[in-house]
């Protein structure tokens, strides 16, 4: 067999892998360019953008999502420097970011996703059935310690919570509490709205929150507030306090097919079922 000099044989090799790598490396581009990748808030990133995810990817597997999520601000601030395609949002832009994303020729486009809610359960035995705003901070608060200073049974209030790195329980405090501090007596920490519900049913003194998905749990009660009862329709007329809307914001001159397929798909019929099922306010 002729003998080949290791000059001649790294040529061939060299000839010979290039095109593939080529191909392979090209394969790679085009698979890159199906990446959508979202900032935002930790309230749309927590628990609702995973599902959403995961329920797109169903019929999209080739399609892969990059997300981080640090608070509206870091999502608006990365989709003005071009750093995602999708900033979700707890609140509308405001005017200083609409100013600075003219400088930058950023145009923001926006998708209202539905709204993120929380009611309040008590026990079902509880007399309790209304709350106003005031009462409900005490509550939570810690300022007030017993049922009977707001018409219940004479017992302590024990408070049931989410536990302090969810979303859910630095959402609350903004919604309902006025930024304050938690009580710290009779407190059980919670990972989910499934484990607060099921406590609160067991315990005759207690108090959580949780999504419109618990309306009907067995064994709690939903309050309303200040005359209010919570549902999507309260919600979406700007009736029931503890709710904000929820947001999609992309630059509208860099908004990719996919991206605007992903958003079609969070706005259609199964991806507001999605919201529904995890106890959001669906958009109007």
């Amino acid at each position: 067999m002729n003998s080949m000099s290791p000059q001649i044989f790294c040529s061939r090799l060299v000839r010979t892998f290039l095109p593939a790598a080529a191909v392979m490396f090209g394969v790679f581009t085009v698979a890159a360019q199906d990446k959508i990748t979202i900032r935002g808030s930790n309230t749309i990133g927590e628990e609702l953008a995973p599902r959403l995810i995961a329920e797109y990817k169903k019929d999209h597997k080739d399609v892969a999502f990059d997300l981080e999520f640090k608070g509206s601000g870091f999502g608006i601030g990365a989709l003005m420097g071009g750093y995602c395609d999708i900033a979700g949002s707890s609140k509308p832009v405001s005017k200083e970011q609409e100013e600075i994303a003219q400088l930058r020729n950023v145009q923001f486009k926006e998708y209202v996703l539905g709204s993120y809610t929380v009611t309040i359960l008590v026990n079902a035995g509880n007399p309790v059935s209304n709350l106003s705003s005031n009462q409900v901070q005490g509550l939570f608060t810690g300022k007030i310690q017993n049922w009977k200073e707001v018409g219940g049974p004479d017992a302590p209030v024990h408070l049931c919570l989410r536990d302090p790195v969810s979303g859910t329980y630095l959402g609350f405090k903004e919604l309902a509490m006025g930024f304050q501090d938690y009580g710290d007596q009779h407190v059980q920490l919670f990972t989910n709205y499934q484990g607060i519900a099921d406590a609160v049913a067991k315990d005759p003194a207690g108090v959580g929150y949780a999504g419109l998905d618990q309306l009907q749990h067995a064994g709690t009660k939903v309050v309303s507030i200040d005359g209010v009862a919570p549902s999507a329709e309260a919600v979406n007329g700007k009736k029931y306090p503890y709710a904000r809307t929820l947001h999609f914001y992309t630059d509208a001159a860099k908004e990719s097919a996919r991206t605007k397929d992903f958003i079609n798909f969070v706005l259609a019929a199964d991806g507001q079922k999605v919201m529904a099922q995890m106890g959001y306010a669906p958009k109007p």
